[in-house]
Formats: structure tokens, sequence, C-alpha cells
């Protein structure tokens, strides 16, 4: 396996980090192993590559994929880009933001894999315009804050929105960590890369998707409140509706947001729905 002399490029090209952009490459052999592993590429699978940097991870994915759409926002990394990606004929780079572009124009496959080292300053963002596509992923490999991958990965008693808005769509797990010292220049804080398979249909109904993330919403609003209060408040609806809600569903009125499981937020959906006919 060829790895990318990136540091080599830098000086090339003059390229210093951007850090608004959240630029930090991940350039250790070890570090980028850890993700192609995580990935589990068979070698027929269309890859889809958020922040493609300097191409360290893209070279990899480009000798083990069939094909690699690599998306990267910043115009200056091209010269490098390019140059390192010059013995790769199955791979396309794309400039743009991700949150901006439309995926079911930039990939031929129903069935594709995306591969992230991911700005920790927009993870959630990135994370449901994957997520919300109309094409979407199979799995995701994402390498991102180490804190933010425990949380997504949280169960029963320390849920979060993030939490929820990611489990409904597929099964996370942390497969690795890897740290600061890997990237360059290094974040202050460690990475870890975050896989998540995603589930046929999502663990909500879709018609119900909406008023899932609205309710969610709102019980997370105030998360130190109960349910009951958090949910008359966020809904703008009295306490006596919120307690009946909750009793339909099942669900003691005196529970916190971040006890809830998806089983018994989709009870509350139901209930929710119940009360508006």
């Amino acid at each position: 396996m060829k790895f990318l002399e990136t540091h080599a490029l830098l000086k090339k090209y003059s390229i210093r980090p951007k850090k608004s952009l959240g630029q930090n490459f991940l350039v250790e052999p070890a570090g980028l192993r850890k993700v192609l592993t995580a990935a589990e590429l068979q070698g027929d699978e269309q890859v889809l590559e958020i922040g493609a940097g300097l191409g360290s991870l893209t070279v990899l994915l480009a000798q083990t994929a069939r094909d690699v759409v690599a998306i990267e926002i910043d115009q200056k990394l091209f010269p490098a880009l390019q140059e390192a990606l010059a013995p790769y004929a199955n791979v396309k780079t794309i400039h743009g933001d991700i949150l901006n572009l439309d995926l079911d124009g930039l990939l031929h496959d129903q069935d594709f894999v995306v591969v992230a080292n991911i700005p920790y300053y927009i993870t959630s963002a990135i994370i449901r315009k994957l997520l919300e596509a109309n094409k979407r992923p199979s799995r995701m490999i994402l390498t991102i804050q180490k804190e933010v991958a425990e949380r997504i990965i949280a169960r029963d008693g320390k849920m979060s929105l993030l939490a929820l808005s990611v489990q409904v769509y597929g099964k996370p797990e942390l497969v690795a960590t890897i740290p600061a010292g890997a990237f360059y220049p290094a974040p202050d804080v460690d990475s870890a890369v975050l896989k998540l398979t995603l589930y046929e249909k999502p663990l909500i109904q879709e018609q119900n998707l909406d008023l899932f993330f609205k309710l969610a919403q709102a019980g997370f609003s105030q998360k130190r409140k109960t349910l009951r209060n958090s949910l008359a408040s966020g809904l703008s609806i009295s306490s006596q509706q919120a307690e009946k809600i909750l009793a339909d569903a099942q669900l003691e009125s005196n529970r916190r947001a971040e006890t809830l499981n998806l089983e018994e937020w989709n009870r509350l959906v139901l209930a929710y729905l119940n009360l508006a006919d």
C-alpha cells in the first residue's frame, strides 16, 4: 500500500492549513490504516470522501475501492491534490461545500460508502445532511472528535439529541481511536473512527420523522426539566395536554428526555398524533 508524502506536498505548494476550515490533515499511516480497516472495502464500492485535503486518505481509497468521488472545499489545495491523485484514474475530484451539494447528482450508485475526516465545527451538520438525503449511503466511516463519537453511541440514560438523530437511521460503533499527534497540525483533542451502518429504513416511520425531531427538540430544549414541562414549553401546549400525551405513551411524566430510548420516542410520536386527531 502506497502512502502519500504529505509534508513534502505541503512544502512544495507552500500550503498552510486553515484553522477557519478546521483543517487537520490525517497524515500518520497508522491512523490512515484504522480508517481504511473500518471501511471494510471489498473493491467493488463507490466511495464518497468528504474533505479530501491533500489526498492522504484518497490515494488509499483509490487503491482499494472501484471508484472514489472526493469533495474538497478549499480550492487552494487542488494543485497538490491533483498531483497526489494523478496516478489514479478512478478518482473524481469536486470543489465544493458538501452542505450545498446535491448528492443525487454526484453519485451514480444507489449503494455507496461515505468515508470522511470531518472538521469538528460542522460534524452535526454534515451527518444530518448525509442521513436526510434522498440517496443515503449504506455505511459511513467518520473520523470525528472522540467526545462527539462517544455522545453519538450513548444509550438509555445518556441520550442526546445528536445520538437520537443518528441512531434513528443506523447503528453507530466507535471502532478505533486516533491520537491528536496523527494529524497535522495536531488538534487539541483526540479523534475517533465512528462506523455507522444504516438501516434499510429509519426506526421511526419516514412520514413521522419531522414530528419525531420536533418532539425530540422540545424534549431536549430544557434538559433539566421533566418531559411534561419541557414538552409543554417546547410545543406551546398546556401541562395537562403534555401529561395526557405521556400517559398515552405509557411514560411517566417525571422522566427526562435523555432517559428515553427510540422505542419510547416512537410511542410518544404516536400518542401525539392520536391527540391531534
